[in-house]
């Protein structure tokens, strides 16, 4: 009979290897948009929508699945959620109008609600001073992103782009059965049907739920936005080919999923406040950089007049994209470890509402990025975007808790000076 321990890290196991193929289906717009965008003739606008139509359902169902995923525990929500989404991956195969690619891709999306149910599954399988780890671990599941990006241009390159969602259809339906095979339940974590919807939905009156969403809604949203974005990013602004920008763009992609078990250790280590708050800060330094468009400036000079062109290149893009898609991973995992410490009998449906609101960065951000770039001509806008959502983000944290600890320790340091001087 399977001990605990090993019932516990074969759920990690399968539960990671499950959200990676999930990850991997809900970024495939990613890659097969672009020949997509080719032959339907979309503007910048369109092609936002079309590659984050997923990403809409995969945040607007991940509320209800934490819902049920702390009444009828995450195995059997996770089996439903991937069987739930083998034919709609299939029939995008089949379509060749506009709106059938954004109907298929909104149950597509599903796909994408599989972080809540497995973030909730993994972690109570462990005790709290490793829940940090164990959700970081299931986290690089993001790394599906990276994977997509490696794998879809090989197929699309040999076979054509409607092969790629064939071929995915079947992984899911397979990967669907290995889960069920190698997973377990435990009846103690459930909440069970004694606890109401409207319990559940309490939660969203706590100020600190949304404070979490607004952190959430930068490391995982703007994370999925620009792992949807990047490819044609490459293509647009350096001129790449289709291959070689997929690879390019998953040097964003591979930490930001990858490191997210790093996330969860450190977040464990020294604290899930220390760890956000110096990734908000690596992340708007990275973001400054990225922000500032090609510009070509003329000075003129007592010989004349001499033109300077300022700008990233390719290699200098990639490293900041890397710098901050480490800093996006590590954010990730401490923004869930404040969710497991505050949180720890909630956990399904409070990992629903702050996903919800991550999901939903994601899919704004892709159109608001194309609107941007269709208004102002200026491919950088995406980042400049982002600059101020960190900024916010960094306000709201030093005014809720940076601050309150500096008032705290000033006023301990005047009650001990009195206590002295008595």
């Amino acid at each position: 009979m399977a001990t605990q321990q090993y019932k516990a890290w074969s759920v990690v196991g399968m539960s990671t290897l499950s959200f990676t193929v999930c990850f991997m289906i809900w970024m495939m717009f990613a890659v097969i948009g672009i020949p997509i965008k080719a032959s339907l003739g979309l503007n910048e606008t369109q092609f936002g929508i079309l590659i984050a139509m997923p990403v809409l359902t995969g945040s607007l169902i991940r509320l209800p699945l934490g819902m049920w995923t702390d009444m009828f525990g995450g195995r059997i929500v996770f089996f439903v959620l991937m069987l739930s989404t083998v034919i709609p991956i299939y029939l995008i195969s089949r379509c060749t109008e506009y709106w059938q690619f954004l109907v298929t891709g909104l149950f597509v999306g599903v796909a994408g609600g599989a972080f809540t149910v497995g973030i909730a599954y993994c972690a109570r399988w462990f005790p709290k001073s490793r829940q940090g780890l164990a959700m970081g671990i299931f986290g690089a599941g993001n790394t599906g992103a990276a994977v997509t990006k490696l794998v879809a241009p090989l197929i699309m390159v040999g076979y054509g782009w409607s092969r790629v969602p064939q071929v995915y259809a079947i992984l899911m339906l397979v990967t669907a059965i290995l889960f069920w095979t190698f997973t377990y339940s435990d009846a103690s974590h459930k909440a069970g049907k004694t606890v109401t919807v409207r319990d559940q939905l309490a939660i969203l009156k706590d100020p600190k739920v949304w404070k979490y969403s607004q952190y959430y809604s930068i490391v995982f949203g703007g994370y999925v936005a620009l792992a949807l974005w990047m490819t044609k990013y490459y293509i647009t602004e350096y001129g790449f080919d289709i291959k070689t920008a997929a690879l390019m763009a998953a040097a964003f992609s591979i930490p930001g999923g990858l490191l997210r078990a790093v996330g969860g250790y450190f977040s464990d280590k020294f604290g899930a406040h220390t760890i956000t708050w110096w990734v908000l800060w690596v992340s708007l330094t990275c973001l400054f950089f990225l922000s500032y468009p090609q510009t070509d400036v003329s000075i003129i000079t007592v010989k004349g007049i001499k033109t300077f062109h300022l700008g990233l290149n390719a290699a200098i893009f990639t490293i900041i994209m890397f710098t901050m898609g480490i800093a996006f991973a590590i954010g990730k995992a401490s923004v869930f470890k404040y969710i497991s410490d505050d949180y720890p009998h909630n956990l399904g449906v409070v990992s629903g509402v702050v996903g919800l609101a991550g999901g939903m960065g994601g899919f704004l951000m892709p159109i608001i990025f194309g609107a941007l770039v269709d208004l102002t001509g200026v491919r950088s806008s995406a980042f400049m975007l982002m600059f101020g959502i960190v900024w916010v983000s960094l306000v709201w944290m030093y005014w809720t808790e940076v601050r309150p600890v500096k008032i705290s320790r000033h006023h301990q340091r005047q009650v001990a000076n009195q206590a002295t001087t008595l």
